[in-house]
């Protein structure tokens, strides 16, 4: 029982963190975009 949960508490630690990589990745690139497009001054 207590495998199978310390199993189960690495499986999820592992995608907290694949999950905030992604999430960091994703919001560096929606910054890069933001900064290198021109202005629209209409």
């Amino acid at each position: 029982m207590f495998k199978k949960l310390l199993i189960l508490a690495g499986v999820v630690g592992v995608a907290a963190v694949v999950f905030n990589k992604i999430k960091a990745s994703n919001d560096e690139r929606a910054l890069w975009h933001e900064a290198t497009t021109a202005p629209d001054l209409r």
